[in-house]
């Protein structure tokens, strides 16, 4: 199923600093990659959060890939 990281990805100045989160939930997608980057299964994060639906995660890691590949260098 293709889906499209808009759809389960938000940022609301009150929830996080306005961090982009999971919709519905207070985790960023920050520390979603972060986790999956350590190691953590997804299995293991659905578990241990239960609001985090598999969506979520392919999502960050769509939003992960838009914004690396933006046109713009973190470089100056």
């Amino acid at each position: 199923m293709k889906i499209r990281w808009q759809d389960y990805i938000e940022e609301k100045p009150g929830v996080m600093c306005g961090k982009p989160v999971a919709k519905g939930t207070r985790l960023t997608v920050e520390f979603i990659l972060q986790q999956l980057g350590a190691g953590v299964s997804e299995t293991e994060m659905l578990e241990e959060f239960p609001s985090l639906k598999p969506e979520h995660i392919r999502a960050a890691l769509l939003y992960g890939a838009a914004v690396v590949g933006m046109d713009e260098s973190i470089y100056a």
